[in-house]
Parts: structure tokens; C-alpha cells; sequence
């Protein structure tokens, strides 16, 4: 048979067509350790003052290894960030070298601080109420009123009671009546805006702080709780 016959012979044996997922599939699932990186959080001055420079680390790490294990391969890179850069040395060298840990709670602690852009912020180490991120234009007396709230949240307190903790121990400004203290409750409310429901109105009896998901509380360092002691 020619060779022109057996190229016009159509081709019947059986095409297997593989397809991406049964590629996958014929590879090994099991995977090992194939080497480990080791990140040292070191700068240049902190390692002259140890009386060391990170080449000279570098290297005496390298000659460690050879002697332990001849056949292993090396590579040492340095990471660089901006002078500027907080937090730990360590922290800062995993980001920088891209470690999925170190890059997974960087994006972890983004998106909580893009959360905190929405909703109320009642900062009570620095006297402020935040509004979906902008600074609400709280007097003091209505960011005293809040605190007071926010500090025994969960109890509903009594008008008397608020008046006596604001007012009395003022000797510059004249005491409210008891009904007096509904309007600076709607004031307050008002300045809330659609998170106006976060102080609620106990019928017959005063007001109680309600927390929402979207109420986050900042507290200063010594703060004083009466319902912590």
C-alpha cells in the first residue's frame, strides 16, 4: 500500500479529549515541603549596634546550612519599605516580601477600618461621635448625655437620675427639669440622623443605649465603667 493511500485512510482509532479538570486531576494532590523561608525582622542600625551587618548574617546563615545539609540550594533577598513604615520590624519584613499570612491580616485590618467608615463611631477617649465616617456636631452637654448612656449600656436610666449625674454637679449651668431632659434627647436624636434609634426611649421610665451591628465603641485607656468595678 502506498504511502499516499495510507495518508487518504481516515483516522477511526478512539480520540481521548482532555479536558483542564481531568488534567488536574491526573496530578498529585499530596504536596511536601519543598524548603522554608526564614524572615528576620533586622535593620542596618539595629544590627551595628549588635555589632553585625545583615550581609554578614546572610552569609554566616548560608555557611549553617551547607555544613547541615551540602545539597540544599539558598537565596536571600532584602526587604525594603519606607523608612516611615510602623509597626514591627518583623511585620514589616513579611509584607514587604509578600507572605501570605502577613498579607491576609493587612487586608483583614483594611476592611475594618473601611467598616468603621460606616455606621456611628462613639470615640469616648476622644470626646467625638462619628457619623459614616464625617464628625458629628455634638455639644458637650449631648456628648456627655450619650457617654452617659453608652457607659451603662444595657440598663435603662432614669431622667432623675440623668439630671442628677449632668447638671447638679455643675454649679454654671442651671439644672433641667426632669421633662426638660426629652429635648436634649431629641436634640441628640435629631443629630443621629437615621441612627437615631440607638438611644431608646423606655416608656414611663428614661432612655437606655441600644448597640447595633453598626455601632462600634472606642474606649480610652482608663475609662471609667460603672458597671466594670
Amino acid at each position: 500500500m502506498s504511502n499516499t493511500a495510507l495518508l487518504e485512510r481516515p483516522v477511526t482509532a478512539p480520540v481521548r479529549v482532555i479536558s483542564r479538570q481531568d488534567a488536574a486531576a491526573d496530578l498529585p494532590s499530596v504536596r511536601s515541603p519543598r524548603g522554608f523561608a526564614l524572615y528576620v525582622g533586622l535593620d542596618e542600625i539595629k544590627a551595628a549596634e549588635a555589632g553585625v551587618s545583615l550581609p554578614l548574617l546572610v552569609d554566616a546563615l548560608r555557611r549553617t546550612i551547607a555544613e547541615l545539609a551540602p545539597g540544599a540550594e539558598t537565596h536571600a533577598t532584602v526587604a525594603l519599605a519606607p523608612q516611615a513604615s510602623g509597626g514591627r520590624d518583623l511585620d514589616v519584613v513579611r509584607l514587604a516580601l509578600h507572605e501570605p499570612g502577613a498579607i491576609a491580616r493587612a487586608t483583614a485590618s483594611a476592611d475594618n477600618e473601611k467598616d468603621e467608615e460606616s455606621g456611628v463611631v462613639v470615640d469616648i477617649s476622644r470626646k467625638r461621635v462619628l457619623l459614616d465616617g464625617e464628625s458629628a456636631a455634638f455639644t458637650y452637654k449631648e456628648f456627655e448625655l450619650l457617654q452617659y448612656l453608652v457607659l451603662r449600656e444595657g440598663r435603662t436610666i432614669e431622667r432623675s437620675e440623668l439630671v442628677s449625674a449632668l447638671w447638679q454637679a455643675s454649679s454654671d449651668e442651671e439644672a433641667p427639669g426632669e421633662r426638660t431632659i426629652d429635648v436634649h434627647v431629641r436634640r441628640l436624636r435629631a443629630k443621629l440622623g437615621r441612627y437615631e434609634d440607638i438611644v431608646r426611649t423606655v416608656r414611663g421610665v428614661g432612655y437606655r443605649f441600644d448597640r447595633h451591628a453598626d455601632v462600634a465603641i472606642r474606649y480610652g485607656h482608663g475609662t471609667p465603667s460603672p458597671d466594670r468595678f
